[in-house]
């Protein structure tokens, strides 16, 4: 395990024993929460993107606030619903973020999740085209954002600039090398592992799966991965590609871990169903740090992955999520090979 951070969905309400009762509060403390997260060594920030709910939604602010006030934290999205995305706009925007944050933006992008509304992306203007679905337009916006983040020109120039161009056909600006290289898709699927890996992109992997053989969760995951890197392979791509996973992971080290977790995670998956598809959701953790170190050691997903996500309870407040990632780094992570 080389890389371990938090992932947070931002929520937000006023119900009794928020500490974020405001998207004030959840972008505030967000931006907190990362610089915490920075001081204590972990190795990233990321946040969950939805749109339509009381949670964070447009990631760009957050992630170049972020930026400007960390150093060497990676930081990233997990993920971004490209059905609602312009991807040239987006593009700018995350040339930009990554520019402030001096080349640490990490984007997990996907398909994206069940919505708060129905088709919620033609409220921003999107519509499949006739005999497409949302998932084939989602892919075409991703297809866009690819190339164009990718630094080659398409736009053709004015004769009559504002300003003078340069020879040739125009880029979006601002461009920040190597951003290319630090995409991910969320996959749900084992086949849309294999899909990520011939795109060239780093495979984002959750607590879900849009699918099931019968097999406990981390297997399955665990042979998503392997598929994965097998197509990576196959499809001749020369750098190294990451992978991450995401987990509820909390070590019970004081009274007040207890009172929240003290039952302890689900020992088991779940199966349910999403999109009229059965799918599995992986088990939460929680426990004594030695307990936890076992547990975790049998879990073929977090031993395949390169980076291990922490979902955090941001409701809780920055404090108290700052020590439930320093419990984990200072009393399990090392057990798991990180650093």
């Amino acid at each position: 395990m080389k890389n371990i951070g938090f992932l947070s969905f931002g929520h937000w309400s006023d119900a009794p024993g928020s500490q974020v009762r405001s998207g004030s509060d959840a972008l505030l403390q967000s931006v907190d929460l990362a610089v915490a997260a920075e001081e204590l060594g972990a190795d990233g920030a990321y946040f969950r993107v939805h749109h339509f709910a009381r949670q964070l939604a447009s990631p760009f602010p957050l992630l170049s606030a972020i930026g400007a006030k960390t150093d060497r934290i990676e930081i990233g999205t997990g993920v971004i619903d490209m059905r609602y995305e312009n991807p040239l706009y987006m593009a700018e925007d995350a040339g930009a973020a990554d520019l402030i944050a001096g080349g640490r933006l990490q984007l997990g992008i996907s398909r994206g999740s069940p919505e708060q509304v129905i088709e919620g992306y033609k409220y921003f203007g999107y519509v499949p085209p006739e005999g497409s679905t949302d998932a084939d337009m989602a892919r075409h916006h991703t297809d866009v954002f690819l190339q164009v983040i990718s630094g080659g020109g398409f736009a053709q120039p004015n004769p009559r600039p504002m300003f003078p161009n340069p020879p040739g056909l125009l880029p979006i600006e601002p461009q920040s090398p190597g951003l290319r290289d630090r995409i991910w898709w969320g996959a749900g699927t084992r086949a849309t592992a294999e899909w990520t890996a011939q795109q060239g992109m780093n495979l984002m992997s959750s607590t879900l799966l849009t699918e099931d053989t019968g097999v406990p969760f981390h297997q399955l995951q665990a042979e998503q991965i392997e598929r994965f890197r097998k197509a990576w392979t196959e499809a001749g791509h020369t750098r190294e590609p990451r992978v991450s996973v995401s987990r509820s992971i909390f070590a019970i080290v004081d009274d007040l871990d207890r009172a929240y977790f003290g039952r302890g995670g689900s020992d088991d998956d779940q199966v349910g169903v999403i999109d009229n598809a059965v799918a599995r959701f992986g088990r939460s953790y929680a426990d004594e740090p030695d307990k936890l170190i076992e547990q975790l050691g049998e879990d073929e997903a977090i031993a395949a992955a390169d980076t291990l996500l922490l979902t955090v309870p941001n409701q809780l407040g920055v404090d108290y999520n700052a020590h439930v990632i320093e419990s984990i780094l200072t009393h399990v992570a090392p057990a798991l090979g990180w650093r």
